[in-house]
């Protein structure tokens, strides 16, 4: 098989089903495709959908789970701007005698201001809606980005000129893919480690656990092939010492 048919011209591709997530249901990875490399084609398009439907279901799992948070924030914000303004009002309005006893309903509604900006602190409507945007955005533009990456290595395989053999050009498409699950993955970490630290201090070692990547990404290391530890030594082979002259 010739390099260039490795990637034959892509036929016009429909866009991947987005299926609205439950915000019950749990934010978990695809089932990895298992297929046969006889066709590496084929397969490394099925690899490109499957991390692609990965990222696009963290993406409406987010932005389905900012719905609730968002309603919630805004409700608790909008009913303490209503309390605190009424329990600043009121005072003013005993003091011109119109209502006697008003000042003490104020002191109430400024209580109750005060527990809608409480419970919107404490259940972290407000900061979770702002987090599942951010992060629903982080993964849309990483997987544009994959797009034009992809792209660019069909074209330059398709049009060429070729570089390496077609096996270097499988193991190129597959760190592209890698590369993307491992950035994809990062972004979700991160958020998950926000989330931990607004429960204070009792969370420290989940936090610092969810803050330490996995492994190392060393740019140019060829995927599948395990980079050298840091500080470690590469594995030479041992040599016979040089034999002294013949006596």
């Amino acid at each position: 098989m010739s390099q260039p048919d490795m990637y034959p011209e892509e036929a016009p591709r429909e866009e991947p089903v987005q299926r609205a997530l439950h915000s019950q249901e749990d934010l978990r990875a695809l089932p990895f495709p298992l297929g046969d490399w006889g066709e590496p084609a084929e397969r490394l398009e099925e690899l490109y959908r499957w991390a692609e439907s990965g990222a696009l279901n963290t993406t409406d799992w987010y932005l389905a789970d900012r719905v609730w948070k968002r309603h919630g924030a805004r409700g608790l914000r909008l009913a303490a701007a209503f309390f605190g303004t009424v329990g600043a009002g009121l005072p003013l309005i005993e003091l011109t005698g119109t209502a006697a006893g008003a000042a003490r309903w104020g002191y109430v509604a400024l209580l109750l201001a005060a527990a809608c900006v409480g419970i919107d602190r404490c259940f972290g409507l407000t900061s979770g809606w702002m987090r599942d945007v951010a992060t629903a955005q982080a993964v849309q533009r990483r997987l544009e980005a994959l797009r034009f990456d992809w792209a660019s290595e069909s074209v330059r395989e398709v049009l060429g000129p070729t570089e390496g053999t077609a096996a270097e050009a499988a193991e190129r498409c597959l760190a592209v893919l890698r590369r993307f699950c491992e950035d994809v993955s990062d972004l979700v970490r991160m958020e998950t480690a926000d989330w931990m630290t607004e429960f204070g201090t009792r969370t420290a070692p989940l936090r610092a656990q969810a803050t330490v990547p996995w492994a190392a990404r060393t740019e140019g290391v060829p995927a599948g092939r395990f980079p050298m530890a840091p500080g470690g030594r590469p594995n030479m082979p041992r040599q016979r010492p040089p034999e002294g002259p013949a006596r």
